[in-house]
C-alpha cells in the first residue's frame, strides 16, 4: 500500500470524530486507530469529582440521561422542509472564504444546483448544491462545526 494512502487516511482521522478506519486493497490491509489499545471504543473516563476524597461517590445511572433526551427532542424546533445532508465526514462552512458572503442566508430563495454550503475534507472543499428549489428555513450546523456522514446540515422548504 502507498505510504501517501497511509497519510491521508491518518490526516482524515485527525480532522474527523472518526476514532477508527480500516482499509483494505487485494491482500493488503491497514488499520489505523485513535487508541494505542486497539480497542474501538474509548473506555468513558469519569468526570474528577468535586466533593471531599472521603464522601460517597456519586451514582451514575443511565436513566437520567435516557429521560433528559426526551425533553430535548421535545424542544428541538419543527421544520417543514428537506434537509440537505452532508455527503461525507468534514468540516461546514457557510462561505467561500474566512470573511467573505455566505453562499446562503436563513430566507434566501435558492435553486436546484446552486451553491448553499461547502463540507471541507482531507484540505478538499466541496461545494453542496441545493437538491430542489425552495428557501432557507434553517442552518443546523454551525460555521466552522464538524460533520458527520448524512448529518443534516441545512433546511429547505
Amino acid at each position: 500500500m502507498d505510504i501517501r494512502k497511509v497519510k491521508k487516511l491518518i490526516e482524515l482521522l485527525e480532522e474527523s470524530n472518526i476514532s477508527e478506519i480500516e482499509i483494505q486493497e487485494g491482500e493488503e490491509s491497514v488499520r489505523i486507530s485513535r487508541h494505542p489499545n486497539g480497542s474501538a471504543y474509548p473506555q468513558p473516563q469519569p468526570p474528577a469529582p468535586a466533593w471531599p476524597a472521603g464522601a460517597p461517590a456519586q451514582p451514575t445511572a443511565p436513566a437520567p440521561q435516557a429521560a433528559s433526551a426526551e425533553p430535548a427532542a421535545e424542544q428541538a424546533p419543527a421544520y417543514q422542509g428537506q434537509e440537505a445532508l452532508s455527503p461525507m465526514v468534514g468540516t461546514f462552512y457557510r462561505a467561500p472564504a474566512p470573511g467573505a458572503k455566505s453562499f446562503a442566508e436563513v430566507g434566501q430563495r435558492v435553486k436546484k444546483g446552486e451553491t448553499i454550503c461547502i463540507v471541507e475534507a482531507m484540505k478538499m472543499m466541496n461545494q453542496i448544491e441545493a437538491e430542489h428549489d425552495g428557501v432557507i428555513e434553517a442552518f443546523l450546523v454551525e460555521d466552522g462545526e464538524p460533520v458527520e456522514f448524512e448529518q443534516p446540515m441545512v433546511v429547505i422548504s
